[in-house]
């Protein structure tokens, strides 16, 4: 196990690596310098042609990028991950909780346990992650959190959409509320707020259905006949052509660049500009003025950088 330290260099994990802003976010973190573990579930088989890939992409670009087997709905599978990283290199520098997952359709006809399982992936995972990794942060009195939150906790919203992004409101909050708890460990928190992208993210074309086709099918003879379609044009109207997806990364990028105490609290990467850059600002000030009020504002503030133990 080693302990050394290049200043410029971070040991991060990724959730939810094998595809989409995962995938991209962990090939410009390795290139721009970084070791980045690339977590996915099944890398001996489901996601095996993923794990070739990441190796594949590792010795193209001389870079230090490797795959991992981490399960988010899996705290054993976690806590194997996260152990065998800190048996190497002794730490984890940086955290991005990206693993999720997008259902479309209408909302009625989700079943309550296939909401409960999407909230498990996307709002749950987090934490059992988070109790994983966190403690290693938290006795290193330094670490970065980020988390890969959406435009529509903020924004415009469709129908169509509601426990997908339902979910990612409930691990939006879940960022705050954490930001402010590991202030004072010296820990930074970056929430990175991406708008729509219609292409080269995959989201529709992974997209979970309801499971109650009936209840579907009655929405789609009736008042919504074409409905689910017309969403679909709807935002391939409002998202610009060229929208480029690496634009995330690369401000995933900047990020973790960025030296203690001058990374932002948030970051937009919205393309259509449904709002969530006005609309954020003004709910994050009302919760920074609270805390104002009630003596705690020393919680919006990391801690200065505290004598690493050994």
């Amino acid at each position: 196990m080693t302990t050394d330290k290049n200043k410029d260099q971070n040991i991060i994990l990724i959730t939810g690596a094998s595809s989409g802003f995962g995938r991209m976010c962990a090939d410009a973190l390795a290139q721009a310098g970084h070791t980045v573990y690339a977590s996915m579930r099944e890398t001996a088989g489901r996601n095996k042609p993923q794990v070739e890939d990441v190796a594949k992409f590792a010795g193209e670009h001389h870079a230090d990028l490797r795959a991992i087997e981490l399960d988010v709905n899996s705290e054993v599978s976690i806590e194997a991950a996260v152990n065998q990283i800190v048996n190497e290199h002794g730490r984890i520098d940086v955290l991005l909780n990206n693993a999720g997952h997008m259902v479309f359709g209408p909302t009625e006809a989700f079943t309550p346990e296939q909401v409960a399982e999407l909230y498990d992936v996307n709002v749950v995972s987090t934490q059992r992650v988070n109790r994983a990794v966190l403690p290693h942060m938290r006795r290193a009195r330094q670490g970065l959190l980020l988390w890969m939150s959406s435009s529509s906790v903020a924004g415009g919203t469709p129908p169509y959409l509601g426990p997908y992004f339902a979910a990612k409101a409930g691990m939006d909050a879940l960022a705050v509320s954490y930001a402010r708890e590991l202030s004072r460990w010296g820990i930074e928190t970056s929430i990175i707020v991406p708008g729509a992208f219609t292409k080269g993210t995959n989201h529709f074309a992974h997209a979970g259905a309801p499971e109650d086709t009936a209840r579907a099918a009655e929405y789609e003879a009736g008042p919504y006949q074409g409905f689910g379609p017309q969403v679909q044009k709807a935002f391939d109207e409002v998202v610009p052509e060229d929208a480029d997806p690496g634009l995330v990364a690369r401000a995933v990028v900047d990020i973790v660049d960025a030296p203690f105490g001058k990374r932002p609290f948030r970051v937009y990467i919205d393309p259509s500009e449904d709002g969530a850059s006005v609309a954020f600002p003004v709910l994050d000030r009302l919760k920074t003025e609270m805390l104002n009020r009630v003596g705690l504002g020393d919680l919006l503030t990391p801690a200065a950088l505290i004598k690493q133990h050994a």
